[in-house]
């Protein structure tokens, strides 16, 4: 992870993105890193992943040297874990203990993919929603959404929040003429712009005074600080207590870490090759 962070710094980002990505759906089994095959669907085309997930090759990476030195020892999905914390303390973000004993499922779900994973233009009713149905509360939800801290956004992920009325009455309209520059209405999908474009690679608590002051990069982003919303409050707290941000999502990154299906452990295994089940 040292390495790769190194090479790119973006890269802590679209790890930590995939260990979400993966838990949101089946729980926290490496699904989503599994291949598609003629006879099998993975969830890497879902709409959520589909041109957007990165950092794949940083885990074939890693598990090769595990197999290497330990083979069929441990998971892709504990990887993924392990490999997660360690990009937001190499951004300069947190430290936390990481339980270990994940099974890799033999299976995937494109439909959970697309239907789990929150979207860049999410409303907040349904961030709250898919994340109570992963047993997450809007505490989690506003300190995991803190990830985008770091990392950045592909134009099409928020072209509706500043071109669609999406932007909301909280908007700062300077920033929002900053973003149609980087932005235009048509074209130009894959032009990018920091989540926090204050420190967009040091895993600070700028991202919720961003939000407060009108500035979140997505519309799932501004949505958090809606006035009145039971998340606003936790939103203003955070924005001014850096470390209460930090041990909370620690905390929430360990309660995300832990959402099993409970069918994995009885059908899971440890892959081979991230990519594919072991024949």
């Amino acid at each position: 992870m040292d390495m790769a962070v190194a090479k790119e710094a973006r890269m802590a980002a679209s790890i930590l993105r995939l260990h979400f990505h993966d838990c949101f759906v089946q729980g926290c089994d490496a699904s989503l890193l599994l291949d598609d095959t003629p006879t099998f669907t993975g969830e890497k085309t879902a709409n959520p992943n589909r041109n957007s997930i990165r950092g794949l090759e940083v885990i074939d990476g890693i598990k090769e040297k595990l197999e290497s030195a330990c083979p069929g020892i441990v998971s892709c999905a504990d990887i993924l874990a392990v490999a997660a914390r360690d990009a937001v303390i190499l951004d300069g973000g947190p430290y936390w203990d990481v339980p270990l004993g994940r099974k890799d499922s033999r299976t995937a779900s494109l439909d959970e993919a697309n239907n789990n994973i929150p979207t860049p233009n999410s409303t907040l009713y349904t961030l709250l929603k898919k994340f109570l149905l992963q047993g997450l509360s809007p505490t989690d939800l506003v300190a995991l959404s803190g990830a985008h801290t770091i990392g950045q956004a592909r134009c099409t992920s928020f072209r509706d929040r500043i071109y669609n009325g999406n932007g909301g009455i909280d908007s700062d309209n300077a920033y929002m003429s900053v973003l149609k520059g980087i932005c235009p209405p048509s074209g130009v999908d894959n032009n990018l712009s920091p989540l926090d474009s204050v420190s967009p690679v040091l895993f600070d608590n700028a991202y919720y005074r961003n939000i407060v002051n009108g500035q979140g990069l997505l519309t799932s982003d501004q949505e958090l600080s809606m006035h009145g919303s039971i998340t606003s409050e936790i939103v203003q707290r955070y924005a001014g207590d850096p470390l209460a941000f930090w041990q909370q999502f620690s905390d929430s990154m360990v309660k995300m870490g832990n959402i099993v299906n409970p069918l994995t452990f009885i059908t899971g295994e440890v892959r081979n090759n991230c990519r594919f089940v072991n024949e």
